[in-house]
């Protein structure tokens, strides 16, 4: 739990509505161990739960609207609770009315929430997801509803879909929903059904950022997933879940989508061998696991970008051998994830001269 973005955010509220909060939800970001553009493919992931996040503070509201603050952008909106309007270009506002939209409130109910988050935007640490179920668990909470995990999982991936235009899969919205700190969450995007795994207390997983914000996400996430499903087409499965090597040699699949689709079979096997990994306490095991990921999201997806590359074999040189890294996130910018032996951090942070900041 952030208690100094929760207390400021306590604070914004009653700047903002003159009153104090009743309540105050928080749900962190996420960084991804292993397990990247699988999730639309019904495989396996392993996200675990940052310690960056965003806060939402709430109390009823006689106004009979949906009344929200976003203090870091210092903007505000309002609307109805029942079938907000949808607003002509996607911003935040989009995701607060999709995600009440998909929590099917009645009319008329009234709310006044204050959104402060300190996870930075583009940073591929899954911002949106934390704000879509923050609002929504934070709104639970004022209407005494009971939604788990998987149900504010799956408004949150609604809202993306439906309000973003961001055809992503379930793993943020779950690893942000369920997550537990200090542990990777095993989760299977068909079913949902998810397992904890501590980490060993000798290993330190931390973020770099690239210091490039991502860009050409979206239209480049919603392309490399189509070519996913042409590539699952093809080969006569319901998706790339199902596939493997042979199935992809012998089908008739041009280029890109042999690309993309040997990715998405060798990554599902990589989660299954870093859990392994994980409870065999093997970091030098865990270490070659990042590396092959790093390498085919650079060469068979091809969503990494020289710079986040760069800092990539940068993070190798420093460790040599003591942990591994890799880009997270959707690509094209954004951060680095770091499995390392915990005593190599302070060196790693004084060698690339950039913060690194650990998770847990």
């Amino acid at each position: 739990m952030n208690a100094n973005l929760i207390e400021r955010t306590e604070d914004d509220f009653v700047a903002v509505f003159g009153r104090s909060a009743q309540g105050v939800a928080f749900v962190p970001g996420r960084v991804n161990l292993i397990g990247e553009h699988v999730d639309y493919n019904d495989g396996l992931v392993l996200p675990m739960p940052v310690r960056e996040g965003t806060a939402v503070a709430w109390a009823p509201a006689d106004h009979g609207e949906i009344a929200v603050r976003a203090a870091n952008l210092d903007e505000s909106d309002r609307f109805a609770a029942f079938e907000p309007s949808r607003l002509t270009e996607t911003d935040w506002r989009s995701y607060a009315r999709g995600m009440v939209a998909h929590l099917d409130l009645p009319p008329g109910t009234g709310l006044d929430l204050l959104v402060r988050g300190d996870l930075p935007r583009g940073s591929g640490l899954s911002s949106s997801a934390s704000f879509c179920v923050a609002l929504g668990r934070a709104v639970s909470a004022a209407l005494g509803l009971d939604l788990d995990a998987r149900t504010l999982a799956k408004a949150a991936q609604s809202t993306e879909h439906d309000w973003a235009g961001v055809a992503c899969g379930i793993m943020d919205q779950m690893a942000v929903a369920a997550g537990e700190a200090g542990k990777a969450l095993l989760l299977d995007c068909r079913t949902l059904d998810y397992e904890q795994f501590e980490l060993p207390s000798d290993w330190a997983v931390a973020i770099v950022d690239s210091g490039v914000t991502r860009g050409l996400v979206d239209g480049e996430y919603n392309l490399r997933r189509q070519q996913c499903e042409a590539a699952a087409r093809k080969i006569g499965v319901a998706s790339l879940r199902d596939a493997d090597r042979a199935m992809l040699e012998s089908a008739e699949l041009n280029d890109l989508e042999f690309k993309r689709a040997l990715h998405v079979v060798k990554e599902i096997d990589r989660v299954e061998k870093a859990t392994q990994a994980i409870m065999a306490a093997d970091l030098s095991a865990m270490a070659s696991i990042l590396r092959e990921g790093h390498a085919s999201l650079r060469d068979l997806f091809e969503v990494s970008i020289p710079a986040v590359d760069q800092l990539f074999e940068r993070i190798e040189n420093v460790l040599q051998g003591r942990g591994a890294a890799r880009m997270t996130g959707a690509g094209f910018g954004g951060s680095v994830v770091v499995i390392a032996e915990r005593a190599a951090l302070p060196n790693l942070e004084r060698d690339l001269d950039r913060p690194v900041r650990p998770v847990f």
